[in-house]
């Protein structure tokens, strides 16, 4: 499987937390929404979720882990995922999600 690079990642992750902050301060403000949903959309893309709290999760995950942990294996040896969809709505609404097609 092909990783986005940590510095990437860490910079994308970085920028969510920043408009996020500045969206939760000033809810009226549309540029700091439309960025924060834009910044989202990029981390949903960079990590392969559907919800942007979701993909700022599993950044954090992958950022603070080694891959082994990441992939949730007990012996260091990577596993497959489960490929299945989750039918719970994990992700606020509100927030930025990525449409299914």
């Amino acid at each position: 499987m092909l990783l986005p690079a940590k510095a990437e990642v860490a910079r994308h992750l970085e920028q969510y937390r920043a408009w996020e902050r500045l969206m939760l301060a000033a809810p009226t403000d549309r540029a700091a929404r439309d960025n924060f949903e834009s910044t989202g959309y990029t981390l949903c893309v960079l990590m392969g979720k559907r919800c942007a709290r979701e993909a700022a999760d599993a950044a954090e995950r992958y950022l603070g882990a080694d891959l082994a942990v990441y992939f949730g294996s007990r012996d260091g040896r990577t596993r497959r995922r489960n490929s299945g969809r989750s039918t719970t709505g994990a992700c606020p609404t509100g927030l930025a999600t990525i449409p299914r097609h």
